[in-house]
């Protein structure tokens, strides 16, 4: 069983493929030319690396590289530089979604393809109508103006709500949102919810990078957790004791 990792070279994706692996799962990624990752994993059979820009792959590459694959798991994030933050790709998320949903179309295989995406809980769920206050629809709005990838996360998250579905034949999904992303060395406890249970302005939590690893390694793996969650946006919270 494969998987394909978009975004394994930052600091969640890694954790990603480390869980992937733990798992005995097989594991192809891909990671800009000049991305630093593990030297484990030029040596581990369970890791194929392409090297290649993401908003770069063409429908067919992409086509080819799920010939093998029953999941794709999405960690892509912009770099917190002024040129990561406000340069192009603008989209960077949300066209390699479609990219890949395009690309599992194209393929026609005789089973769903799983994507995991990572979101964020600053992110909606219009599926649920989830509320949000006054003072937090009028942050949100500036954010989205001086922070473009909040704008991106929303639309990857909003194309497989509304474009994709819950229904389609070739593709399942369901997206992840963490809330204020910490470091930490071990898997801890962690909470799951349909919908945040506090506000990720002005009373966030933390979730773990490897516990959101964790949890979205889960999804792939489990499919009892999958069907569970398919579909929907989960909200991640470290359990606080």
């Amino acid at each position: 069983m494969k998987t394909l990792v978009l975004g394994a070279s930052g600091a969640t994706g890694r954790q990603v493929v480390e869980q992937l692996l733990l798992k005995g799962r097989e594991v192809k990624l891909v990671a800009r030319p000049l991305a630093r990752l593990p030297e484990s994993w030029n040596t581990n059979h369970q890791v194929t690396i392409i090297r290649a820009g993401i908003s770069e792959v063409s429908v067919d590459e992409m086509a080819e590289l799920l010939g093998d694959c029953q999941s794709v798991v999405s960690c892509l994030g912009h770099n917190l530089t002024l040129k990561g933050l406000f340069g192009k790709p603008r989209n960077l998320v949300a066209g390699a979604v479609e990219l890949v949903c395009r690309a599992i179309e194209k393929n026609a295989l005789q089973h769903p393809v799983k994507i995991v995406l990572m979101n964020t809980t600053g992110n909606r769920n219009k599926d649920l109508n989830e509320k949000q206050s006054a003072a937090e629809k009028l942050v949100m709005a500036l954010i989205r103006i001086l922070v473009p990838p909040q704008s991106d996360n929303e639309k990857a998250a909003g194309f497989l709500l509304q474009k994709v579905g819950k229904n389609h034949a070739g593709v399942q999904w369901v997206a992840v949102r963490p809330d204020t992303l910490i470091d930490e060395e071990k898997v801890s406890e962690y909470e799951l919810y349909p919908s945040p249970v506090r506000s990720a302005l002005f009373r966030p939590g933390q979730t773990s990078r490897i516990n959101t690893a964790h949890f979205m390694a889960r999804l792939v793996t489990d499919n009892d957790l999958w069907h569970k969650w398919k579909g929907q946006m989960p909200v991640i919270y470290n359990k606080t004791h």
